[in-house]
């Protein structure tokens, strides 16, 4: 998603580049000028550039028991939230099994929803009411705010660490 962002950007300024070469032939461009506009963009590139590498620096994770899991986490702004919440020390949550498929915790506050109607597979991490985190080791079709998916584990993996009463997950930002 990044690296998209990135080439639009590049994209952008190739563009804008091209547009002002474009004009009336009678001007003449000032180089001066110019020279500042290419440095103004540099400047912006490389912070834009330091935020993002800050970004993936500090990276929501995952522990479900003593177990870590790797997690994709989404691109809105649920879990920047979450991701937020978490920057104050790690967030420890009790999780409760819940229909045979599901744990379910109380993140402690509400965060920004999106509520979609989905159905979810094994590994899908979702918010539910705004204040509650779930973390699914079956499938379920309801209204949910997705948050991220597990990636290192199998559906049996997780019904096996999930599945057997309840759980407490951790999230912190490393």
């Amino acid at each position: 998603m990044r690296r998209k962002r990135w080439i639009s950007v590049c994209a952008a300024v190739i563009l804008l580049f091209l547009l002002a070469a474009c004009g009336s032939s009678e001007k003449q461009p000032d180089a001066g000028r110019e020279s500042e506009e290419i440095a103004e963009i540099a400047e912006a590139d490389m912070t834009a550039q330091n935020h993002s590498q800050e970004a993936e620096a500090l990276t929501l994770k995952m522990q479900i028991g003593e177990t870590p899991v790797a997690v994709e986490w989404e691109d809105n702004e649920s879990a920047a939230a979450l991701t937020e919440l978490c920057r104050k020390g790690p967030l420890t949550i009790r999780m409760s099994m819940y229909g045979g498929f599901e744990q379910v915790g109380p993140i402690g506050q509400s965060l920004p929803q999106n509520d979609r109607q989905t159905t979810t597979e094994a590994g899908d991490i979702v918010l539910y009411s705004g204040n509650q985190i779930v973390v699914f080791y079956g499938s379920n079709s309801w209204a949910y705010t997705r948050l991220g998916r597990i990636t290192d584990k199998s559906a049996e993996e997780l019904a096996d660490l999930l599945g057997n009463g309840d759980v407490t997950v951790t999230l912190a930002v490393e």
